[in-house]
């Protein structure tokens, strides 16, 4: 079937879905196939579920004008969902980088969507195919549309911008993030300026933060810059205060003040300078960008403050990186608390840098006083240290129900593998 009917196709059934347990009536069912799955051979078993079609690449056993085959059924979701973004003449911003690109993302949402008819990546569907379903969920009500674009090894971004096509683009930072598949920190900057490569061929704009210089020095030959930063920049903004929670005050544009967040971290501080400037730019109000980034609550593990009786847990283990690692220990540092405990899991996807990350994390963690640091699973074993140590987050739920902490600050992270967010089920 070519790509055109099988459009003709969606826009009947204008709902798309990849796993059986979530079909809907009506559905149009793409059969994908991964190393430990096959969607193929659950084909019958979506239409019975209410499926309108299902999308296969393997021949079915018996006919059926409802089993539509292709000749690879990821290649299809791709190819309908950038047809389907050629339907849009509205502003598609795509945002990437190493620490906090999903934070900037929903913030950016949430100010867009104040006042925009705005569709977002919905969670981390930010790869091969969280971004053409991303894509096929924009309705044609859109007036702008926020699409969240992972990636661990180069030519991903590239790929993803094929369909995509973005015509803004916001690179947040690059940092020691999948370092095995990228090849190493200059691996990262050319994977993740794979986005300002597909901008400055097509002539599009993109929003940059003036404090980082590399950024500066990857986006030469673009010519439609957006700035925001603390200095230099169209829209600027500096630290309040980041205790409890994170306060700004932008100071290129008064009549938004202070924004009082509930973000934990001065590392946060570019993330809602980006969602203020994306903001202004697309024609929100002032005091309605103010009061859009308040009310954001953080969810998923990142950044969250929980208390629990007298304690205080800052929550954030939805994933880690030497980066966002160094910088969620040192912004703990700071903390104003007499009893602090640091539970940090292991880095994944490090590769040869991968002891040498760990023990960076341990000699950082030797220059401050913790009231106790356990250390889960990963390199974390091989590095040099006289810490707490157990295998998984299992091990550790067992040592933090045992122990009785009262006014306590903890810290809890890690890669999204180490499950560290177990600790307190």
């Amino acid at each position: 079937m070519h790509i055109e009917e099988l459009y003709k196709l969606f826009l009947a059934h204008p709902s798309v879905q990849t796993d059986t347990r979530k079909l809907k009536q009506g559905d149009l069912f793409f059969a994908l196939k991964g190393d430990n799955f096959n969607g193929n051979l659950f084909a019958k078993q979506a239409l019975e579920k209410g499926a309108a079609y299902a999308i296969v690449d393997e021949s079915p056993e018996q006919e059926n004008e409802r089993i539509i085959v292709v000749d690879d059924v990821l290649t299809s979701l791709q190819e309908l969902a950038k047809l389907h973004r050629l339907q849009f003449n509205i502003p598609f911003l795509a945002i990437t980088g190493s620490n906090g690109k999903t934070t900037t993302k929903e913030l950016i949402h949430a100010v867009l969507s104040s006042t925009l008819k705005t569709y977002t990546t919905e969670g981390n569907l930010n790869n091969h195919i969280g971004i053409p379903l991303t894509l096929l969920k924009v309705k044609q009500d859109a007036e702008i549309a926020v699409v969240e674009m992972g990636a661990n090894h180069q030519k991903e971004i590239e790929g993803y911008c094929k369909y995509a096509l973005p015509n803004y683009g916001l690179i947040n930072n690059v940092g020691k993030a999948h370092l095995e598949g990228f090849g190493g920190i200059e691996g990262v900057k050319k994977g993740k300026g794979e986005l300002y490569d597909f901008i400055r061929t097509n002539k599009g704009a993109i929003f940059i933060n003036t404090d980082f210089d590399y950024l500066e020095e990857m986006s030469t030959g673009i010519a439609n810059k957006i700035t925001y930063g603390t200095a230099n920049a169209s829209t600027t903004g500096k630290l309040l205060k980041s205790e409890p929670f994170l306060e700004v005050e932008v100071t290129s544009h008064p009549e938004i003040g202070v924004i009082r967040t509930h973000l934990v971290g001065d590392y946060n501080l570019p993330n809602v300078l980006a969602a203020v400037c994306a903001g202004l730019h697309f024609g929100v109000q002032a005091l309605t960008i103010k009061s859009a980034i308040e009310n954001y609550q953080p969810t998923n593990s990142r950044s969250q403050l929980i208390e629990a009786g007298s304690n205080k847990i800052i929550l954030d283990a939805y994933n880690a990186n030497p980066s966002s690692m160094k910088l969620a220990i040192e912004n703990f540092a700071k903390l104003q608390a007499s009893k602090k405990v640091l539970m940090l899991g292991g880095m994944a996807e490090m590769g040869e840098a991968s002891l040498a990350e760990h023990q960076a994390i341990v000699d950082l963690i030797d220059q401050y006083k913790w009231a106790n640091v356990v250390l889960v699973g990963g390199d974390f074993v091989k590095t040099s240290q006289s810490y707490i140590y157990f295998t998984n987050s299992v091990e550790a739920k067992k040592w933090y129900k045992a122990q009785s902490f009262n006014h306590t600050h903890l810290l809890i992270k890690g890669s999204r593998s180490m499950k560290m967010e177990e600790i307190l089920a």
